[in-house]
């Protein structure tokens, strides 16, 4: 497995409250977690990071080769589930941190299959040289809209609501997480990332930027375009390449 991974405030934004964590594991496992924080210049920062931080300790910790599907699954649901309380909590305590949260994407790769668990609009894509496809559905008011026939996927794009979310990590005691497998062939990667590359970048511009399979670029590019693209917000890439 091949990981690289960036991230930068963008260029409206006057602080990064994007966060994310990357890493191996035994059997040549690859492991990532993306978040996207929120409540203020404080909160967002502290939600983003501490929900990494927790995800990150409990994939660590808890995995290992012999996992089954379901196991796997249980492990990313109890690791968003453990930051959930962490943040939840700490915002509790502080006056000051109320309402703060945290979107999250989380996978683990293993052989020919990524496992995603996933909470508000960061998303996952997989990406061949062909075509990129969005594996995550985005937790959002406009999303909501879509699904119910309202809006169109077109209209989605540019709404005025559109970066209104309807899950997080931290903002409720209890979180509804959705989880998925997919299959991962040779000369595939995939893509997490915040709503600042998402936002900016569109699907076709993304292929272009990874289509000569030149990994080790991917998320420097991509950043770079989502900041030529106007940089609306905090930009984080993480790709992983078979």
């Amino acid at each position: 497995m091949k990981i690289v991974a960036k991230t930068d405030k963008g260029k409206i934004r006057e602080s990064n409250q994007d966060a994310y964590a990357v890493g191996e594991l035994p059997g040549e496992v690859a492991w990532a977690v993306v978040c996207d924080g929120m409540g203020g210049a404080a909160g967002g920062n502290i939600a983003s990071a501490l929900a990494v931080k927790v995800i990150s300790d409990k994939i660590t910790s808890c995995y290992n080769e012999k996992m089954r599907d379901s196991s796997i699954k249980n492990l990313l649901d109890s690791a968003i589930t453990a930051a959930n309380i962490e943040v939840y909590d700490m915002a509790d305590s502080h006056s000051e941190l109320r309402g703060m949260g945290t979107t999250v994407v989380c996978a683990i790769v293993r052989d020919d299959c990524v496992y995603i668990a996933h909470a508000g609009d960061s998303r996952a894509y997989i990406a061949g040289k062909e075509d990129v496809k969005q594996i995550t559905t985005d937790h959002s008011m406009v999303q909501d809209l879509v699904d119910k026939g309202k809006i169109t996927a077109e209209e989605a794009e540019h709404h005025p609501n559109k970066n209104i979310i309807t899950r997080a990590v931290g903002v409720d005691k209890r979180i509804e997480i959705d989880f998925d497998q997919f299959d991962l062939s040779d000369n595939e990667t995939l893509i997490l990332c915040t709503d600042g590359l998402s936002n900016c970048v569109s699907t076709s511009e993304l292929l272009e930027d990874i289509r000569d399979g030149q990994y080790y670029a991917f998320a420097d590019r991509l950043v770079k375009r989502a900041n030529n693209n106007g940089g609306s917000d905090n930009i984080t890439v993480v790709a992983i390449a078979k």
